[in-house]
């Protein structure tokens, strides 16, 4: 399994996905000091980040990581003498170790960004909250991938961006929308970096700021990841036989 995801990650290469993972946490960080000049940098950066940037810029490196395999309408993939479930799994797992160095990056930035401007989330939370943003936003890997094999680049980010907008806008609703996972990642952040999807801080005493519904938000985000991944594979298998 090593091997085969070290070779999906040499098909990046000539890709902009490992330009993306330090560029997406440095243009976000520079936006913010620049539009806010240093006032709430950390607020700022973090509401841009789990709410926008980081979503959109998964779904592009999800596209780009099909882009090559795509154009050859995946007759390498095929002919390997492989599980196409088990590629697909590959790049999942590609995908999410992009993911996670992203993230990684992002917290030292916004870590030294706050040492630099003023430090507004203790350190303690902001590791929890990109911790709870890389557990909660898993889902999207197995989807964003699905959506570009299926629908091509410009389709997998527009679907995944409304999507997480519905998510911004729905995230307070209950009811169903607790279980729809664009609204997880949204409402966790409130608990835990005290800053709502808007970007203005949670009130104190708000029902929002409560931790209670952190464990069960996470395992709902990471059945939809399985499910999801579980699904997808299936569908990557029988392409194989058309």
């Amino acid at each position: 399994m090593l091997s085969h995801i070290k070779a999906e990650r040499l098909k990046w290469r000539r890709t902009f996905i490992p330009k993306l993972v330090w560029l997406a946490p440095v243009f976000t960080l520079l936006l913010c000091a620049v539009l806010m000049g240093g006032r709430l940098f950390q607020t700022g950066a973090y509401n841009w980040w789990y709410t926008m940037l980081l979503p959109g810029s998964l779904s592009l490196a999800c596209s780009l990581a099909l882009q090559k395999d795509a154009k050859m309408k995946y007759r390498g993939l095929f002919a390997l003498p492989i599980d196409p479930r088990k590629l697909w799994a590959v790049k999942i797992i590609a995908i999410m170790q992009w993911l996670l160095a992203t993230l990684f990056l992002f917290l030292i930035g916004i870590t030294l960004g706050g040492i630099l401007f003023g430090q507004t989330i203790p350190l303690v939370n902001s590791a929890a909250g990109s911790f709870l943003i890389f557990l909660t936003i898993l889902w999207q890997i197995p989807l964003c991938l699905f959506l570009a094999a299926r629908l091509g680049l410009f389709a997998a980010i527009l679907l995944n961006m409304c999507g997480n907008i519905l998510g911004v806008v729905a995230f307070n609703t209950g009811g169903l929308w607790d279980y729809i996972p664009y609204t997880i990642t949204f409402r966790l952040m409130c608990p835990v970096l005290s800053i709502l999807p808007n970007g203005l801080p949670v009130p104190a005493g708000s029902p929002l700021r409560s931790t209670s519904e952190i464990f069960p938000d996470v395992l709902i985000s990471v059945a939809w990841f399985i499910v999801l991944s579980l699904l997808t594979a299936l569908w990557f298998h029988k392409q194989e036989a058309k």
